[in-house]
């Protein structure tokens, strides 16, 4: 049995789902906090791995409506007991947007009628992981660049000024330029295939006189008798800005629930245009369709279900139903595979992923097995997929990009057989079918805030022993306040986050002992190395996924950092 799936597509692809029943060749010290959102995310112990050794903490505390629109159609006679149905043949080309070409179709029809050859080894599908940086021009920011270079992971940089970022990053960085306080700036294009984003985008602060024109005493954190916000106002930056990145970029980051494609969400059903594309496309007498049994689910409610008869005659041997293609794409990148929640049937089954519109194209494949009568979740990598060509391995097709195609099959592939073929009456049930990320999760969007955010408005606070933008908030525009805001923006988009909260920045030299804590109590200095390296553990964390902290270098009793040799 052969089960040929939804496919999934870019702007420019065609998306089909298909199942196919065949004979052919197959197969984390937590202090209480005035603020809401920081009682319940204890870190935990490691938290990060820094310089390749663990970073412990100083202590530890505590769609649409059901419908019966879904293709239909009525198994006529048992299949191989009656002649080819040249209507059905036609019908089913019109119903997905007419044929392909004639000279394609006939190509199409004598490798189906052919024995597939094996082909040579193909490495493993590679899905984009970009990371987003914005701020790339700062302090921090442009740190973080460089250390994810000298990783080999893809980065790419938003920026107000090409010229200064190119200048300062290289040449040759992949950059977009754009404006977060302008939500116009942040053109969709310029998200394509990010899959995390660390934001160092900061306002600035700066003394009204008497620090250089490169900001040296302000980059060594010397106090500032009457600083001053240079620029854009705290809540255009800190407030107006994160907002309009969450909205540029949550398209391409995976909420923690997954994405439905097609079942049961709350009352709604997400529902799809399926349609059979049988064997009668070669000559063949077998029939299926595709049914929503309204309480036929797991728990008594709606699921879809795959029917029909398969028949070797006439050189046939496959069902299957595949949806039109859709209006608009479906981008997947920001997760990881695919899961379906079925009723299993004792048979393989394979997963298919186009990235054309065209009628017969390189499908990206990987088989998987069902245990029969019971309710199984199945969960499919991209990773896993490997590019077939008519049963065939392509062994220099493209790396496979979730933002195009997905279908499902149950040919193996390169000459191998399905064993668990049997001719006759077949009936799969398939209550859902949603993208998935992989766990442990880890953060997607880790953002440089501020320690002193939550201290402003704090009841019994003795002002003189706290940092000056803690003492200045008003007069700095409320710049905490807005930082706060942010920071809330960011927990609250379901995007799994990391919020870093630096105490004073320096330009010391990493390799400090550093000092976690939670509740926003904590003061001290640390070095924008030590921030950039911390983004970007953070990133492969599950221990800071959705968590706040707070963080400064461990001194000695004369003031002077001390090192880690």
């Amino acid at each position: 049995m052969e089960w040929c799936s939804t496919t999934l597509s870019s702007p420019t692809s065609t998306p089909v789902f298909n199942f196919k029943r065949t004979k052919l060749p197959s197969r984390i010290l937590c202090n209480k906090s005035s603020h809401p959102f920081l009682a319940s995310s204890a870190l935990s112990k490691p938290f990060l791995q820094i310089y390749g050794r663990p970073q412990n903490l100083i202590n530890e505390r505590n769609s649409t409506r059901l419908s019966s629109g879904t293709f239909r159609a009525t198994i006529s006679a048992e299949a191989g007991r009656q002649g080819w149905d040249f209507g059905r043949f036609i019908k089913t080309l019109y119903f997905f947007n007419g044929p392909p070409s004639p000279a394609k179709f006939f190509d199409f029809l004598v490798e189906k009628l052919s024995d597939p050859s094996p082909s040579k080894s193909v490495n493993s599908m590679r899905t984009s992981d970009i990371v987003l940086v914005a701020g790339a021009t700062g302090g921090v920011g442009r740190r973080v660049v460089d250390i994810l270079r000298k990783k080999g992971i893809p980065v790419r940089v938003l920026v107000r000024n090409e010229e200064k970022a190119r200048k300062m990053l290289g040449s040759d960085v992949d950059l977009v330029v754009g404006d977060i306080t302008k939500d116009s700036t942040l053109i969709p294009e310029y998200f394509k295939g990010v899959k995390k984003v660390i934001n160092a985008v900061s306002v600035i602060v700066g003394p009204k006189e008497g620090d250089t024109p490169d900001r040296a005493k302000y980059s060594q954190g010397i106090k500032f008798f009457e600083p001053e916000i240079k620029g854009d106002s705290p809540e255009l930056v800190e407030e107006l800005g994160m907002r309009n990145l969450i909205k540029a970029v949550k398209d391409n980051l995976e909420l923690p629930r997954g994405k439905l494609l097609f079942g049961l969400e709350g009352n709604n059903f997400q529902q799809l245009s399926w349609g059979s594309l049988d064997d009668v496309v070669m000559g063949g007498v077998s029939e299926s369709t595709f049914q929503i049994d309204p309480s036929g689910g797991e728990k008594g409610g709606p699921t879809g279900v795959f029917k029909g008869v398969v028949s070797t005659s006439n050189n046939g041997g496959f069902t299957s139903i595949r949806t039109k293609n859709f209006s608009e794409a479906e981008d997947l990148s920001a997760y990881d595979g695919l899961e379906f929640r079925l009723k299993g049937d004792g048979h393989r089954y394979k997963l298919i992923v186009r990235t054309s519109r065209d009628w017969d194209t390189v499908g990206y494949t990987v088989g998987f097995d069902t245990v029969k009568g019971e309710w199984q979740s199945i969960k499919l990598p991209f990773s896993s997929l490997r590019p077939i060509f008519r049963a065939r391995t392509v062994s220099d097709a493209p790396p496979f990009d979730p933002r195009n195609v997905l279908m499902f099959s149950k040919f193996e592939y390169d000459g191998k057989l399905n064993e668990t073929f049997v001719e006759g009456p077949f009936e799969l049930p398939v209550s859902s079918i949603q993208a998935y990320t992989k766990e442990p999760k880890t953060p997607r969007f880790v953002h440089v805030g501020s320690a002193g955010v939550t201290r402003p408005e704090r009841p019994g606070l003795d002002l003189s022993k706290q940092p000056p933008a803690v003492r200045l908030n008003k007069e700095l525009g409320y710049i905490l306040t807005f930082k706060l805001k942010g920071e809330d923006l960011l927990r609250e988009s379901g995007i799994p986050y990391a919020i870093v909260r630096p105490c004073a920045l320096t330009e010391e030299p990493a390799g400090a002992d550093l000092i976690f804590d939670q509740g926003d109590n904590i003061t001290g200095k640390i070095s924008r190395e030590e921030i950039a390296r911390i983004c970007v553990a953070a990133l492969e964390s599950p221990y800071a996924s959705d968590k706040t902290f707070e963080m400064y270098a461990a001194l000695s009793p004369n003031g002077d950092v001390v090192s880690v040799k």
